[in-house]
């Protein structure tokens, strides 16, 4: 179900999809190659939800900094 973190994640960051690829896969169609039917190889799903996470800690961590 990496495709509906990664759905889920777009939408609370209001990130584009190309954007996201690039930063998290280095591939900017790499969310429309999910939404097409694309399975990862479980190392870059891997890769994909550990930089979701950090990038979710880093925006939590700059918005308890602003505070």
């Amino acid at each position: 179900m990496l495709l509906r973190t990664i759905e889920t994640f777009l939408r609370t960051h209001a990130m584009p999809a190309t954007k996201f690829g690039r930063l998290a896969a280095h591939d900017p169609r790499f969310v429309l190659d999910l939404r097409m039917g694309r399975t990862p190889r479980r190392d870059t799903e891997l890769r994909t939800r550990a930089w979701m996470q950090g990038y979710t800690d880093g925006v939590a961590a700059d918005a308890r900094e602003m505070a």
